[in-house]
Order: C-alpha cells, then structure tokens, then sequence
C-alpha cells in the first residue's frame, strides 16, 4: 500500500512541472503575431474565409493575425508548410475539402497525413458548389451547357481552382453522369479563374459561392446549377444538378481552421475558443450568411471525426476515378 501512494505521489511529481509549463503556455500564449496560411490564390473561397476571421481573431486572441496566401500543387504546398511547422499555434491555415481531405489523395509525394500531421482546431462553414457561365457564352441554362459542351466536341473550356479540387472532382462528376466531354483548365486558386472567366478568357466555371456570389447577383456571370440537394435561399432561381437529372448528386466544401499535430491542449483550446467566438459574432455569421455558405455547427471533436470521414469518402471517389498529379 505504501509501496503504490510512493509510486503515486513520484508520478504526480514528475506530471505536476508538465502540467504547470501546460498551463503556463495557455496563459502566455500568444506573445506573437499569428500566421494563418492559405494555399491558395487570392480571391478565393479559403482566401476570403480566412480574412473574414482574422481581424476577430486577433482581436480575441490580443495580437494581430496576418493572412499569407501560399499557392499550389492542389493547396498540398502551403498546407504542408503548416503541417511541418513548429507546434506551437503561431502557424495555422484555413483548411478546406480540396487541400485537406482530398489532394493528399491525389497529389503523388505529398510529405503530410492530414489526420496524423494536422489537429483540427474548428470548423468555420460548408459552402456547396456553383456552375457558373461567362456572360458572353450562349449558354443560360443546363440543356444549353449540354448541347454547347456537345457541340465544341471536348473544347469547352470550364476553370476550377486546381486539379483534383472538390471543384475538378464536381465538373469530372458531372461530365460523366451526362455523357458529355469539356476541357478542363485548371489554376492555382479560384480568384485567377474568376478573373478570366469574368474577362471572357474562360467559358465556364466552378466555383464555392463565396467568391462567385456578387459577380451573379449583379448579372456578371450567369449561374446554370448548384451542386447542393436543395436550391440556395438566395439563388432561388437556380436549379440543383439532382433537379436536373442527376439524381443524389451532391458536392460540397468545408472549412476549418487547423494547425501542426502536436500544439499543446491548452493553446489549442484557447484558439478554439477564440475562433467559436469570432463565428459567434453577429457581423461576421450575417457576412458568411450572405455568401449562401451554412455555417459548420460542430463541436472540435465533431469536427475531427467529419474531416477523417470526409477524407476516407474521398479516398474512394478518387481512387475509383483513378485521378493522379505529379
């Protein structure tokens, strides 16, 4: 009996210094400026979120957040930057469906796990997908995008932010359920293939609705179908794919805020807590509201297990469709 309280009592010794340091960095942190990530171009879905949040990141966190953009290889550069990063919750990134669930699937050489290297720090929102068409195509509708695809014969040009994006995977989706073929431009983010669409350089694209919304709204681009199961409450005019004929399809993006495997309990409890607090604020829910994104209402262990889930799904879709990039 003596024996196991000395055992006891050597342990709680040797813990109670970790424990302290543990709590001791919670309440220091942060003593720096914080870095948030995105791997993608500016303009974007990702891109806009992560500025969204920043200023009330800071704001909660008593230091200034600063956004960098990292483009490329499908959002696997700047996410690996992240996921090799010091462990310490100054290095985050906006992670989404493309960068974090689906191109370690399709990129060969990626150097990161992102359920082993990342720790989800909080889910932000969950944007379904749009097709939307250049004001100059004679295309307003999807029997129109059909017969025009038909008729280029595979040159129908529709950008999306990356090869192996949820945004190439939807377009590749919808390709083969209707049988037709187009020609896919890839780019380094969804801002440059926005602004060629918007310049006539591009015929078509898809897009997350963030981005794409105001350029609709105000007539710049035309919107043929949304990749939700349900019409979006401010495109009410715009008919879904399954609407369409395609029967249960479906595609969305999440985003979340992540960081390197290994930040201390406490320092990821107080950058959860801060981000909960931003997305809690009425300006900032009523902004993301209005771009037609749901906002991801999901606890942080909640939302580990729909990134693990959202990643195995992808897994299969992209090894079934035998997709693969250098």
């Amino acid at each position: 009996m003596n024996r196991a309280r000395a055992v006891l009592t050597s342990l709680a010794a040797l813990l109670l210094p970790i424990i302290v340091a543990a709590g001791a960095v919670a309440q220091d942190f942060p003593t720096k400026p914080i870095r948030i990530i995105v791997p993608w171009a500016p303009g974007g879905n990702v891109d806009i979120t992560a500025r969204t949040i920043a200023p009330g990141l800071g704001e909660a966190l008593g230091t200034s957040v600063i956004v960098e953009n990292k483009p490329g290889a499908g959002g696997t550069l700047g996410t690996a930057q992240v996921a090799k990063s010091a462990p310490d919750g100054y290095t985050l990134t906006v992670g989404s469906t493309a960068a974090v669930t689906i191109a370690p699937s399709v990129y060969k050489g990626v150097d990161y796990d992102p359920i082993k290297d990342l720790v989800a720090i909080g889910p932000i929102n969950n944007s379904a997908l749009v097709l939307t068409a250049s004001p100059k195509l004679p295309v307003s509708n999807y029997k129109e995008f059909i017969a025009e695809a038909t008729k280029r014969g595979g040159q129908l040009s529709v950008g999306t932010p990356g090869l192996g994006s949820t945004n190439h995977l939807t377009i590749a989706l919808v390709e083969d359920l209707a049988g037709i073929k187009i020609l896919h431009v890839p780019y380094k983010g969804a801002g440059p293939a926005l602004n060629d669409l918007l310049a006539n350089q591009l015929d078509m694209m898809v897009d997350q609705l963030p981005p794409s919304m105001p350029h609709i709204r105000e007539g710049r681009i035309k919107a043929i179908a949304v990749s939700s199961l349900k019409r979006i409450k401010d495109l009410p005019d715009v008919p879904t794919f399954d609407e369409l004929g395609l029967k249960g399809f479906q595609a969305n993006t999440f985003t979340g805020l992540f960081g390197p495997a290994g930040i201390p309990q406490p320092v990821v409890d107080k950058l959860s807590a801060a981000l909960a607090k931003v997305l809690a604020t009425p300006v900032v829910r009523e902004r993301f509201l209005a771009t037609g994104v749901d906002m991801l209402d999901l606890d942080r262990a909640e939302f580990a297990a729909f990134v693990k889930a959202d990643f195995e799904k992808w897994l299969k879709v992209v090894r079934a469709a035998n997709i693969a990039a250098e």
